[in-house]
């Protein structure tokens, strides 16, 4: 099939049946269409707005089965039998308009652009969170940028309507409400919960508040087939035997990984604990259990895992393989790295192949530095890894100038 031809199949429009602001419609797409575009263009329903188009404003934040979906990062195609509910939808809704009152009485709007994106973001707080905490509430409305009203208004607002509702005896939304992952991100259905067990676990104990159900290890599925992978490798100045050795000691790895933190005494095959993550002012701990695999002639592992974010309801799997060989330098090790993972739920916006590997180079990195150390006998402390956005941006523009360089 010529390249041409094969273009053409892509750009066919193909019919998507889905129910918007409770009417059922039918559009032909592009398969290449975004969801924001098929509300804006085929729809109408320009309250959408669309920002960066990369998922990191949230202006383009709709609620997709209940949950709240960047428009811009999903494909119509993917929403086929959905629910979608634009902000137009929420015109008679009672949080909503709770909110948009709040939002003037309290100054949290100017320009107004991300206003219907922040309003859907504020709704799903207002349902989830019992009490009116504020540093829950920033946490929450983090993916949602603001550049004109410096968000001590949208927090009143927020905080303010959380709070009158608590005091009407309006509980925050209880264990009973279930919301499940599935293949759109949110919808609950039962092949939904079959495949995705844990995930919906965690994501329906925070919903009610509550820590999130940790994965039972003997639970972990060893056909685990991950939706990204990458891999990764670094030297280490000491032998191969020395640097296994240190990886069959669970807390010793757990220091030396940035971000780590054990919840039980560790056990050869097995672990329990949390990793902590930032990715630019979004910060999530990850709490769940793994199982771990040595095979020691080879001086190869493995590890596997799955684990819930209580703050943000989204859930993550993956797996770790990994290597232990001579370097090039003599008395050198050289760690090889196979990297598997699927993230699901709000975080899973930020699950891009391009941030994922950036995260975790400079993780494996900040690790490289601290195993050195204490295979040496220095003391490293860790810190939490994060993505700092301005260094993206150089090391964007580094990248784009030496492959300019590099031109013939």
């Amino acid at each position: 099939m010529s390249a041409l031809s094969a273009e053409t199949i892509l750009d066919e429009p193909m019919p998507v049946g889905l129910t918007v602001n409770g009417r059922a419609v039918r559009v032909r797409v592009e398969p290449r269409t975004h969801l924001g575009d098929l509300v804006r263009d085929h729809l109408d329903l320009t309250g959408t707005h669309l920002g960066c188009e990369h998922g990191v404003c949230g202006a383009c934040t709709v609620l997709l089965d209940g949950e709240p979906a960047r428009a811009c990062l999903t494909f119509a195609g993917s929403c086929e039998g959905a629910s979608v509910t634009t902000i137009e939808g929420l015109d008679a809704d009672e949080i909503a308009g709770e909110l948009r009152t709040a939002f003037n009485r309290e100054h949290a709007l100017q320009c107004g652009y991300c206003t219907p994106g922040m309003l859907v973001a504020a709704r799903d707080l207002v349902l989830r969170l019992p009490e009116p905490d504020e540093r829950r509430i920033r946490a929450g409305l983090s993916g949602n940028l603001c550049r004109c009203t410096g968000y001590v208004g949208i927090v009143r607002a927020v905080r303010g309507v959380i709070a009158d509702r608590r005091a009407r005896g309006i509980p925050a939304r209880g264990a009973g409400a279930e919301r499940g992952l599935g293949p759109v991100g949110a919808r609950l259905g039962a092949a939904a919960a079959a495949r995705t067990p844990l995930a919906t676990a965690g994501a329906a104990s925070a919903a009610a508040g509550a820590a999130p159900a940790l994965a039972q290890v003997d639970e972990l599925a060893t056909d685990f087939r991950p939706a990204q992978s990458f891999a990764q490798d670094f030297t280490v100045s000491h032998p191969p035997e020395a640097v296994f050795a240190l990886f069959g000691d669970v807390a010793a790895v757990a220091a030396c990984l940035p971000g780590a933190v054990l919840t039980a005494r560790p056990a050869p095959d097995r672990v329990e604990g949390g990793l902590e993550v930032r990715i630019g002012p979004i910060k999530a701990l990850f709490r769940g259990r793994a199982r771990i695999e040595r095979d020691e002639a080879a001086r190869s592992g493995r590890i596997l895992g799955a684990g819930s974010d209580a703050g943000g309801r989204s859930a993550t799997e993956g797996e770790i393989r990994y290597r232990v060989g001579p370097g090039e330098a003599p008395g050198s090790a050289r760690v090889e790295l196979a990297v598997g993972y699927t993230l699901k739920g709000p975080l899973a916006q930020f699950g891009r192949p391009g941030l994922v590997r950036d995260l975790a180079g400079r993780l494996t990195a900040e690790f490289a530095r601290n195993l050195e150390a204490r295979l040496s006998g220095r003391a490293a402390p860790a810190t939490a890894p994060g993505l700092n956005p301005l260094r993206l941006l150089l090391d964007l523009v580094r990248a784009r100038w030496a492959a300019w360089r590099g031109r013939p």
